[in-house]
């Protein structure tokens, strides 16, 4: 399996950005499709975006021309650009593998104000 530390959420105001990171060891890192997902309370967790080993990505619509997936094989990390951040864009966001592993990391939490 993938072992996964997610960093670099915070607080930032509607219209802002914000780049999520994760570090991903334990496993074949540049062999995997690697994802963001998001969940708030009461919901399930969401797929936000995917990259595949060539850096082959795909977007939730919800997000689409607002985020960016980028990776990073040398050194196993994964990377989400988020611009022009929304309110419902509040979440705690994780990575993992695409279909998702069972263990997942501790996330890390997106607050957008309004």
């Amino acid at each position: 399996q993938v072992q996964l530390v997610e960093s670099g959420g915070g607080l930032v105001h509607a219209g802002g950005s914000l780049r999520l990171s994760c570090a991903a060891s334990g496993s074949i890192f540049s062999r995997n499709i690697m994802g963001w997902y998001r969940q708030t309370p009461g919901n399930q967790r969401e797929r936000v975006a995917i990259i595949g080993p060539s850096s082959t990505t795909s977007y939730a619509p919800s997000v689409k021309d607002r985020f960016t997936i980028s990776r990073n094989n040398a050194d196993s990390t994964v990377s989400l650009q988020m611009n022009s951040l929304k309110p419902e864009d509040t979440a705690v966001y994780y990575c993992n593998t695409f279909p998702a592993q069972d263990k997942w990391g501790q996330g890390t939490q997106v607050t957008v104000s309004s």
